[in-house]
């Protein structure tokens, strides 16, 4: 049976923050009956109403047959005072979970801890790699130019030279440009990369990419067999 071992409660006395556990869970800890566990949890409920002034959680979950089941969602003070009935093997188990838990809620509370600056700088990261993914999206089966000088067991510095004095492209606004005479062939295409210095400066860089039609061109024109 899969079992919820922290269930975040909504319009709840205790909170949307708190951690609960299941009485699956503890049924499994302790290698009780569930059914058995939530009539005990229910004789032991009115005691605890009349002193802390509120009931048990309930909660829904599915069974093997994909029917929905009541099973009630604990707090740690709660699960604490259920487990006085237990004998002290159980209760050693339930403490012990509980401190699992809490171990692997101060661990990813701490992931989330990051100063806000850098939490700024991860959503801008999120945002703008969805949207360099949309931009970029006609040059994702294309060839960098470092990828495209391999293939001729060139470096990427002689590929550029040899193609500029081929006339096949030339260098402006700090970037290689396809040839005019070349443009509407469709053998190039614009790539847009963003990174971020360590100042956190963002750099902002476009560069032209090979599609295979370009590399069967360049092929040809470097005496290079297409395939």
């Amino acid at each position: 049976m899969n079992t919820t071992t922290i269930i975040t409660l909504k319009n709840t006395q205790v909170g949307n923050d708190n951690q609960h556990m299941t009485s699956l869970e503890i049924a499994e800890l302790t290698g009780k009956n569930h059914f058995d566990l939530m009539r005990a949890i229910r004789k032991m409920e009115p005691a605890w109403e009349k002193v802390n002034g509120c009931n048990f959680a309930l909660v829904d979950y599915r069974d093997k047959k994909g029917e929905l089941r009541p099973c009630y969602s604990l707090t740690k003070t709660e699960c604490l005072y259920i487990a006085t009935k237990f004998n002290d093997e159980a209760r050693a188990r339930l403490v012990l979970r509980w401190e699992q838990l809490e171990r692997q809620e101060m661990e990813r509370r701490q992931q989330l801890c990051l100063p806000e600056p850098k939490k700024i700088l991860a959503l801008a990261d999120q945002i703008i790699g969805e949207g360099l993914r949309m931009l970029n999206e006609e040059a994702e089966d294309t060839l960098t130019a470092t990828q495209v000088a391999k293939t001729f067991n060139m470096t990427v510095f002689d590929f550029n030279s040899v193609l500029a004095d081929m006339g096949i492209q030339y260098r402006k606004g700090g970037r290689w440009n396809i040839s005019e005479a070349l443009k509407d062939r469709d053998l190039v295409r614009l790539r847009t990369h963003v990174s971020y210095s360590l100042k956190g400066e963002k750099k902002i860089r476009t560069y032209m990419t090979w599609t295979m039609q370009g590399l069967h061109y360049l092929n040809a024109k470097l005496g290079y067999p297409n395939f």
